[in-house]
């Protein structure tokens, strides 16, 4: 590390398990994170933050007045930009030392396939099933870690997926029943929730790529805003499942 490397990442080297090994797995590695809205704000902030190498950043639409309650990577002056470029100019602002690959289309499975075998962990924080699975496939055809997350009205969710044969995946604990699901749109969502929940993706991704802790791999954790309850629960794979054929 550069002697301007090591000052900014000091306090994080600090923390005993991780170190400077674990800083420097962090400046190796190599993310994408699909979804730049209020999961993959504080997703995005925080993975450019902690020193990964490189961000590969999905997103295909436009900041919004309505998103600015709760995506923080955007602001005021940015309504009408693409997500893409508001995110781009917040992070190079806080780590220029951070590589950054702008990626504004809509990705269909055959592209998320191609990003995936260029990185080492996937982070889902988009807002449809349909994503969802994509990113699922993905992550298993390239044999990489997904940390998928979400959120609606005071209630959020965190699932870790190894993408390894044999281990449960995200169509194992959700499986395709051609339901649409939930959108904040139609719902609402606590503005600081969406902070938490992708703050602890970001955390879970951090862990993985440094080697450091103990990552939440095949569990769900659950988080009640309203009460602050948070319920961990383990995820068993499914035999049937067509995403991962588990067994």
């Amino acid at each position: 590390m550069t002697p301007d490397e090591m000052t900014r990442y000091s306090r994080q080297t600090l923390v005993p398990g991780f170190g400077e090994d674990g800083q420097n797995r962090l400046r190796r590695a190599r993310v994408l994170i699909v979804g730049l809205g209020g999961l993959g704000s504080p997703v995005a902030m925080y993975l450019a933050a902690a020193g990964v190498g490189r961000l590969l950043l999905a997103d295909f639409d436009a900041v919004d007045l309505s998103n600015l309650q709760r995506q923080i990577l955007h602001n005021s002056e940015r309504i009408g930009w693409t997500k893409v470029d508001s995110a781009l100019a917040t992070l190079r602002a806080l780590n220029p030392h951070c590589e950054l690959v702008p990626i504004k289309r809509s990705l269909s499975p055959a592209r998320l396939v191609e990003l995936s075998a260029e990185v080492d962990l996937l982070v889902d924080a988009s807002d449809n099933f349909q994503t969802r699975y994509a990113v699922n496939a993905a992550c298993i055809g390239a044999g990489i870690p997904l940390v998928s997350g979400a959120a609606i009205r005071a209630e959020g969710q965190v699932a870790v997926f190894t993408g390894r044969p044999g281990d449960p995946c995200y169509q194992c604990l959700y499986p395709d029943d051609g339901q649409e699901g939930e959108r904040c749109a139609r719902e609402g969502v606590l503005a600081p929730l969406v902070g938490i929940i992708g703050s602890l993706q970001a955390t879970e991704a951090i862990k993985i790529l440094a080697g450091y802790g103990t990552p939440l791999f095949s569990k769900l954790l659950l988080l009640d805003a309203q009460t602050m309850a948070i319920r961990t629960l383990s995820i068993p794979p499914d035999p049937a499942c067509p995403a991962c054929g588990s067994g």
